[in-house]
């Protein structure tokens, strides 16, 4: 009965030596995953950020009085475009203020690519939105698309509102 306790024991002991490399290779392979999608997110940054910054800057050129700025950090990376006009109005003086910025948001936990767009004309907000996707679903042209339309939109709000 012994030799029987010593080989169960043996058998233990090694399967527990078994699952303790399972366990590390595996959080290993999570690493690497990791590491992987934060590339990812890098590479999609980069080349959207581009995008956001030509169309953006189509704006500028299109009406002018628009500043251009870049935007990176914790808010994210990407670009805006912002006015401030003086009004007067039968002996008043008012500002209206507008804006537009389009940004990536930094990687995070979640691990999803995020656009976000804020825009603002004369003084009223048209709109804040987010459009997200699973880093590792990310379609490149449906961002580029999104990009476009939420641009296109801008300049014709800002077109109709502006005197």
């Amino acid at each position: 009965m012994s030799d029987d306790f010593k080989s169960r024991l043996e058998s233990a002991i090694q399967r527990g030596h078994q699952r303790r490399e399972q366990h590390a290779s595996e959080e290993k392979r999570k690493e690497l995953t990791e590491e992987e999608l934060k590339r990812m997110h890098t590479s999609y940054r980069l080349a959207l950020s581009d995008r956001i910054e030509k169309k953006v800057h189509s704006i500028v050129d299109a009406f002018p009085g628009f500043r251009q700025e870049s935007l990176f950090g914790e808010v994210g990376w990407g670009t805006a475009c912002y006015r401030d006009d003086l009004q007067i109005e039968s002996g008043r003086r008012s500002n209206a203020y507008s804006r537009f910025e389009m940004v990536i948001r930094p990687y995070s936990d979640l691990r999803v690519l995020d656009l976000k767009g804020k825009a603002t004309v004369k003084n009223r907000e048209l709109f804040n939105r987010a459009f997200f996707r699973s880093i590792d679903e990310v379609d490149v042209a449906e961002f580029e698309s999104i990009i476009d339309a939420w641009t296109i939109e801008y300049a014709e709000q800002y077109a109709s509102r502006s005197a």
